[in-house]
C-alpha cells in the first residue's frame, strides 16, 4: 500500500485498529519517516494541511505527549499503536501555521521539529492535458571561473517553442527545486502566463575530489563572479541545445538562503543581462563578513537607497520565525531589503509569512510569484 500520508493516518486512528492493522500501519510509518526519525523523536508527516506524529517508545510509562514551543499553544498526547512501540497524534492546521514543537516522555523532552502547513497551489498540480516538457541530467561541469570546482546539475527544456527561449536559473537546482519547478513550467507556459522558458537547476560546486562544498563563497560573496560563471559557461553551453534569448527581461534567477542573495547579486552586478529576481528567505545578511567583518549582504539596503535604481523586478519571501543569530535576522533583513526597494522606486514585492528558514512557504506560492515575474 506503500506509504502512509497524515491524513490517512488520522482517518485511520478514528475508526481504530485491530492489532494486525497497528502492525502494518507501523510498517508503513516506518516507511515514510525511516526507524531513525522514529527513535529520536524527529518524525513527523506534513500533507499540506494534515500533520501526523510518531515516535518509538517502547519502555514509556506513559504515552509521550506532542508540546508546542513556538507559533502555538498545546499539547497533544499520543495514542499507543497496538503493541508495536510507537504512539502516534495527528491533526489538521490552517494554511499558513507555522509551530515549533518536541516530545515530552515520561517527564522528559525528546526530539523536536519545526512543521508548515500550507495548502497546495493548483498550478503545481500535475495536469494531463497540458503538454509536459523533459527535465535532463547534465554531466557533473567543471568550472573554469571557480577553478577546482565540480557541481550537479540538470535543465528543464518546455515542451514546445517558437524561436530562443526564456531562461530562468535556480540555485541550489538540483538539491532544491527541480522536484517540484517543472510541473509549474509546464502548466503556467500553457496558460500563457510566462513564456516558454528553460530552467537551469545548479547545485553549488565541490572541490574535486572532496567533499568540500564551495556554497557559501559562490553564492554569499558580493561580487560579479558568479553571474560570469553563468554568462561564459553555462548560458552558453544550455544554448547549444535550446536557442535562448538574450534580452535581460527575457532571464530570471531564483534560489532559497544563500541561493536567494545569490539570485540578487547577479542581477545587481550585471541587470542588463538579469531582470526579474525570485529570493526565498535570502540571506541578506552578514555571512560573507570579509576581513573588515562587515562586507556581508547586510550592506544592500544602504546601497539600494543611495545607487541609482537598476531595471531589475524583484520578488522577495520572508518568515516571521527565520535564522536569528551572529550573522544576523534573516526577517528583519528581509524586511529593510522589501524597505529599500520601496524607497528606491523598484518594482518589488514581498510576500510575508510566519514561516522557519525552509522552502515550504516560497513552494506554496512559487506559482503566484512567477505570474508575477512574468507579467508582461
Amino acid at each position: 500500500m506503500g506509504a502512509i500520508t497524515a491524513g490517512e493516518l488520522r482517518a485511520q486512528l478514528e475508526q481504530g485498529l485491530a492489532a494486525s492493522e497497528a502492525d502494518a500501519l507501523a510498517e508503513r510509518l516506518r516507511a515514510r519517516v525511516g526507524a531513525e526519525a522514529l527513535a529520536n523523536g524527529s518524525a513527523q508527516l506534513v500533507d499540506e494541511l494534515e500533520v501526523g506524529w510518531a515516535i518509538a517508545a517502547p519502555g514509556a510509562r506513559m504515552p509521550p505527549t506532542v508540546v508546542a514551543e513556538l507559533g502555538a499553544d498545546f499539547r497533544l498526547p499520543t495514542r499507543p499503536l497496538g503493541d508495536t512501540g510507537l504512539f502516534v497524534a495527528t491533526a489538521r492546521w490552517a494554511d499558513g501555521s507555522a509551530v515549533r514543537w518536541y516530545y515530552e516522555v515520561d517527564g522528559a523532552r525528546v526530539g523536536g521539529g519545526q512543521t508548515e502547513t500550507y495548502l497546495r497551489h493548483p498550478d503545481s498540480r500535475e495536469r494531463p492535458d497540458v503538454p509536459k516538457g523533459r527535465l535532463l541530467a547534465r554531466a557533473p561541469w567543471r568550472s573554469r571561473v571557480f577553478a577546482g570546482t565540480v557541481r550537479d546539475w540538470s535543465i528543464y527544456l518546455p515542451a514546445k517553442t517558437a524561436g530562443p527561449a526564456a531562461v530562468m536559473v535556480f540555485q541550489d537546482g538540483v538539491r532544491f527545486y527541480q522536484d517540484f519547478v517543472p510541473t509549474v513550467f509546464d502548466n503556467l507556459i500553457a496558460d500563457g502566463a510566462m513564456p516558454p522558458t528553460v530552467g537551469i537547476f545548479l547545485n553549488p560546486g565541490i572541490f574535486a575530489d572532496t567533499t568540500v562544498s564551495n556554497r557559501s563563497f559562490e553564492y554569499d560573496t558580493l561580487s560579479d563572479q558568479y553571474v560570469r560563471f553563468l554568462l561564459e559557461e553555462i548560458l552558453p553551453e544550455v544554448a547549444r541545445e535550446q536557442p535562448l534569448r538574450e534580452d535581460a527581461t527575457g532571464r530570471a534567477i531564483c534560489g532559497m538562503s544563500s541561493g536567494g542573495i545569490c539570485a540578487f547579486t547577479a542581477a545587481w552586478q550585471r541587470p542588463e543581462q538579469f531582470h526579474k529576481v525570485l529570493s526565498h528567505v535570502g540571506s541578506f545578511t552578514n555571512i560573507a563578513s570579509g576581513p573588515t567583518l562587515r562586507d556581508g549582504g547586510h550592506n544592500y539596503p544602504a546601497l539600494i537607497r543611495k545607487m541609482p535604481p537598476k531595471p531589475l523586478r524583484v520578488a522577495l519571501q520572508g518568515g516571521a520565525n527565520d535564522l536569528n543569530h551572529a550573522a544576523g535576522s534573516w526577517w528583519l533583513a528581509n524586511l529593510q531589503m522589501a524597505d529599500a526597494l520601496r524607497f528606491a522606486g523598484y518594482d518589488h514585492t514581498f510576500a510575508a509569512g510566519r514561516g522557519f528558514h525552509s522552502l515550504a512557504h516560497g513552494r506554496a506560492i512559487f506559482p503566484d510569484s512567477l505570474r508575477w515575474l512574468w507579467r508582461a
